[in-house]
């Protein structure tokens, strides 16, 4: 989906909702959930209003931490998660470092209550915003014995669901029927899937990432669209070639396409029609943007330091056209310092980078001490 990750409200009664997105739509039928009490989990609040037009009547938990930026910490400490991530959070999207604390606890402990209710049906899509947060949900129900039989999974896969629902870029696309149809093919999350996603998490919030490359390169059994998904991600590892990411690339090179200067909301529509499998929503766009400003030769320059992200305008300098040439490496020129997961990323000789030729992550010399386990913030 393309997601905004600042803080909402957890669960919100989709019979209440209803009213509000409109009612339900059509003749009065009986609710499609309504034979158990329902729990809908998603990581987002795209296809709330569409569930409650749809009929259901549910309980609604938006579980949205952006895990494909920022640091992803292994510590076995849940507050101390927390802390990590509501710091990104707070600092990346100019949320209120308590406001972000607040919503991902609260979001965590109604996830971890799920067992209360009859059924849990949780709801995700084909990309990698989707499909790493799918691996944390999947690893916290894990040997959950009071959720075993109650828990299902409506995974939109385009390949598999392009002909009957459509194929779209995410779910919020999809209208009340069309949420109806995956519905009616949603299937139970058993113990084998959940460890799917232990593997998936695990391998996450390693230092170094081999386990994801190895997955990426494969199959995840039962989660047909996680492979796909790791492959895209690994790919804003730096590049061998120019040190970027391939999302920072394809927003330099739209930059460019648009005539060296863009607003935000140019500038994330364009690219959106460029990239392969399109995950950012506007805020973490801005994020990336934000990247590229750094260091001592930015790439991109933000004409009004002083404006609104979402109303500012953005420039290409001459290096970011260098980059696009070939004839400089974001890294070397020190601009990187961003995490992936577990992995640290840093100028001018990141750990890890993507090499295109074999398609696959390759160590560079620093690769030695990450493995060892560099602290995480």
């Amino acid at each position: 989906m393309m997601p905004d990750p600042r803080p909402g409200a957890a669960i919100v009664s989709l019979a209440q909702a209803a009213p509000r997105a409109g009612g339900a739509r059509g003749p009065r039928r009986a609710a499609p959930d309504g034979d158990a009490p329902t729990l809908h989990v998603r990581c987002g609040s795209d296809i709330r209003d569409s569930l409650a037009m749809a009929g259901f009547q549910g309980d609604f938990l938006e579980v949205a931490d952006p895990l494909i930026q920022g640091p992803v910490p292994a510590t076995r400490s849940l507050d101390g998660y927390h802390d990590t991530r509501a710091r990104f959070v707070s600092a990346a999207y100019g949320v209120p470092l308590a406001e972000a604390r607040r919503r991902m606890a609260g979001e965590w402990a109604a996830l971890l209550a799920a067992d209360r209710y009859d059924r849990v049906v949780l709801w995700f899509e084909h990309d990698a915003y989707d499909q790493l947060i799918l691996a944390r949900v999947l690893d916290a129900l894990h040997g959950r014995r009071g959720l075993e039989g109650r828990a299902a999974l409506v995974l939109y896969d385009p390949a598999r669901d392009g002909a009957s629902v459509g194929v779209v870029r995410g779910l919020g696309e999809l209208g009340p029927d069309a949420l109806l149809r995956l519905w009616g093919q949603r299937r139970m999350v058993t113990r084998a899937l959940t460890a799917q996603g232990v593997r998936v998490w695990d391998a996450l919030r390693q230092p170094a990432p081999r386990a994801l490359a190895r997955m990426a390169a494969g199959l995840v059994p039962g989660l047909a669209t996680m492979a796909p998904a790791l492959r895209r991600w690994l790919q804003d590892l730096p590049w061998t070639t120019d040190g970027l990411a391939l999302t920072e690339r394809g927003l330099l090179r739209t930059l460019a396409d648009e005539g060296g200067t863009a607003s935000t909301g140019t500038l994330f529509r364009a690219y959106l029609t460029t990239d392969p499998q399109p995950t950012l929503g506007d805020a973490m766009m801005t994020h990336v943007v934000h990247g590229l400003c750094a260091g001592p030769e930015p790439a991109v320059i933000k004409d009004d330091p002083d404006a609104a992200d979402r109303t500012a305008t953005w420039t290409l300098t001459e290096t970011g056209r260098r980059l696009l040439d070939g004839t400089a490496d974001w890294a070397a020129l020190g601009g990187l310092d961003r995490w992936m997961g577990g992995t640290h990323l840093v100028s001018p000789m990141p750990s890890w980078r993507w090499d295109p030729e074999t398609a696959a992550p390759i160590a560079t010399g620093m690769a030695d001490r990450a493995g060892r386990g560099e602290a995480q913030p």
